[in-house]
C-alpha cells in the first residue's frame, strides 16, 4: 500500500553550500522533512512533507522518559549521468520494522516506505551533492509519543525522516583509522536489544567512545557482554578481518547490527571465491593472528563510512599495527565496488540499486 502524501513546501528555501568539500557529516539539513502519525484508534495516518523545523513534543511523551525510540541510516547517490538513487532500501526497511518489533513500535508497510523515501529524495534531488565521495544522508526514525508516563507499548507514534547532504564520516576519510578495543564497557548483551538500531544502543557507547577519543583513538571495538573475549562491533560500524587469506566477520548473535554494508561485503566476497566466515572470533585469536604476522587487513563496514580501514588496534595497553597502518588491497576494492556501484561507476549486476529519479 502506498500512504497519502501532502506536500507542504517552504516559502524560504535555504542555500545550497557553495564548497562541498566542506560538507561533514551531519551538519546541514535540507528544506523538507516528511512526518507521519500513528494511532491504535487510526493506524499510520497524516503522511506529510512539510518545511524542515522543530518537532513539537509533550515533556511526557515516551521518547523522552523511556527511550522509545529506533532509526535508520541511508543514502541517496548522484550518479555519473546524474540520475539518483538509493541502496538497498528495502533492507533498511525490513530492519526498521524489526527494531519497531523489538521496541513495540508500530511497523511501516514496506512498499509504502519505500514511496515515502522516494517522494522526499525526489523533492530535494538539488539537495544531492555532486561531487565524488559525497551524497544525500537520510536519517528515517520513529519514536514512541504516548503523552503520559508509565512503561507500557506504545499506543501514539510518529515516523519522521530528515535529509542531510553529507561528505565523509571519517576526517580521515578512507585513511585507516585507529581502534580501541573497549574491556570495562559493553554496548549490548544477546536478547537485548543489539540488533536493533536504537538510541539507547548508541548512548550507551558513548562514555567508552570519548574516552577513546581523549587517548587518541577514532572508534571502540566492542567485545561481548558476557563473557567480554569476542569480538562484536566498531561503535557505528560492522568489523571485519582478513586472517591468512580468509574473510571472518562477527556472526549475528543478536546482540550485533545487522548491518546492510556487511551484508553487502559479504555477498561481494563470497563472488570473487573468498572464504567469508561468520562466528566467534576471540581478541586473543585476533592478537594471536596479528602476533604471528596473520592478520592481514581489518576494516569496518556502515552505510556512513561505506568501508573505513583499521591500521591500529589498541587492548590493554598493547597497541598493534595491521596493514602497516595502510589500506589493504582487499579493503581498497571493496570500498571501490560498493561505492562504485553506489555512484554508478561499477555495473550493478545484484540489482542493488534502487532509481529515484532524472539528475
Amino acid at each position: 500500500m502506498k500512504y497519502s502524501i501532502s506536500v507542504t513546501k517552504t516559502t524560504s528555501p535555504k542555500e545550497k553550500p557553495a564548497d562541498e568539500s566542506k560538507l561533514g557529516f551531519g551538519k546541514l539539513f535540507t528544506d523538507h522533512m516528511f512526518l507521519m502519525d500513528y494511532t491504535q484508534e487510526k493506524g499510520w495516518h497524516d503522511a506529510r512533507i512539510v518545511p524542515f523545523g522543530p518537532i513539537p513534543l509533550h515533556p511526557a511523551s515516551t521518547v523522552f522518559h523511556y527511550g522509545v525510540e529506533i532509526f535508520e541510516g541511508m543514502k541517496a547517490y548522484r550518479k555519473a549521468n546524474g540520475d539518483i538513487s538509493l541502496f538497498r532500501p528495502m533492507e533498511n526497511i525490513k530492519r526498521l520494522n524489526n527494531s519497531a518489533e523489538r521496541l513495540c513500535l508500530p511497523e511501516l508497510d514496506e512498499e509504502g516506505c519505500l514511496d515515502i523515501l522516494m517522494t522526499l529524495v525526489e523533492l530535494e534531488k538539488d539537495w544531492v551533492p555532486h561531487s565524488e565521495g559525497t551524497s544525500l544522508y537520510l536519517r528515517p526514525f520513529m519514536y514512541g509519543n504516548d503523552p503520559h508516563l508509565g512503561v507500557h507499548a506504545v499506543k501514539n507514534a510518529t515516523f519522521a525522516v530528515i535529509c542531510s547532504p553529507v561528505g565523509a564520516y571519517y576526517a580521515e576519510g578512507i585513511n585507516p583509522v585507529k581502534i580501541a578495543i573497549e574491556s570495562q564497557d559493553v554496548r549490548a548483551v544477546r536478547g537485548g536489544t543489539g540488533y536493533a538500531k536504537c538510541g539507547g544502543n548508541y548512548a550507551a557507547s558513548l562514555r567508552a567512545g570519548e574516552k577513546a577519543e581523549k587517548n587518541g583513538y577514532t572508534q571502540v571495538l566492542w567485545l561481548d557482554g558476557v563473557e567480554r573475549k569476542y569480538i562484536e562491533e566498531v561503535g557505528a560500524m560492522n568489523v571485519m578481518f582478513k586472517i591468512d587469506g580468509k574473510i571472518v566477520t562477527p556472526e549475528l548473535t543478536g546482540s550485533v547490527l545487522p548491518g546492510i554494508t556487511r551484508k553487502s561485503c559479504v555477498e561481494l566476497l563470497r563472488s570473487w571465491g573468498y572464504t567469508v566466515e561468520e562466528r566467534l572470533i576471540s581478541v586473543d585469536e585476533l592478537f594471536e593472528a596479528a602476533a604471528n604476522g596473520k592478520l592481514e587487513e581489518a576494516w569496518g563496514t556502515g552505510t556512513a563510512a561505506v568501508v573505513s580501514p583499521i591500521g591500529q588496534l589498541f587492548y590493554k595497553g598493547e597497541e598493534y599495527v595491521v596493514c602497516d597502518n595502510k589500506i589493504g588491497e582487499l579493503t581498497q576494492k571493496l570500498y571501490d565496488n560498493l561505492t562504485g556501484i553506489q555512484w554508478g561507476k561499477v555495473e550493478d549486476v545484484n540489482g542493488w540499486t534502487v532509481k529515484v529519479c532524472n539528475g
